[in-house]
């Protein structure tokens, strides 16, 4: 693989990766990002109680994980694609979906020795689905553009 192939397709992968990393330290705990989402609901919805404002700010929370993992496993299958013109759409997903599992579990290890964070078999499922979601979209998109005969 040469060096501007390698940029355009797995850089943008590592990069991701280097962002759920950071994502996943203390600066981004709970209760650090309640600091800010918090005011905002209660800036928006006055009357909120306190059990609505922590359910809400759990739910954004799982959102994340599952937009976090979702994005890594669009350009994990691009980049196991790699502009081939070629149709082997499961061994991208099947690589992609390896890498997502892996990096899931990975990224709950890495949160096990912060201070603030802990590992959750549970946010493990979450990210592999996001990851798996975003598989299922880019066969989805692949096939489509296949049939009408546009390159992807």
């Amino acid at each position: 693989m040469d060096f501007h192939r390698f940029l355009k397709y797995w850089l943008p992968v590592i990069l991701v990766m280097l962002f759920i990393f950071y994502m996943s330290t203390g600066t981004f705990s709970s209760t650090n990002t309640a600091l800010i989402i918090e005011p905002l609901l209660r800036f928006l919805v006055p009357s909120i109680s306190e059990q609505t404002v922590n359910v809400i700010h759990r739910i954004i929370r799982k959102c994340g994980h599952l937009a976090e993992y979702f994005f890594l496993g669009t350009l994990l299958f691009r980049a196991f694609r790699g502009g081939s013109r070629e149709s082997r759409v499961w061994q991208w997903i099947l690589g992609s979906g390896v890498v997502v599992v892996l990096y899931a579990i990975s990224d709950e290890f890495h949160q096990s020795f912060e201070i603030t964070r802990t590992a959750s078999s549970i946010d493990v499922a979450i990210d592999t689905v996001g990851g798996m979601v975003a598989q299922i979209v880019c066969a989805v998109l692949h096939y489509r553009g296949l049939k009408q005969g546009v390159p992807d």
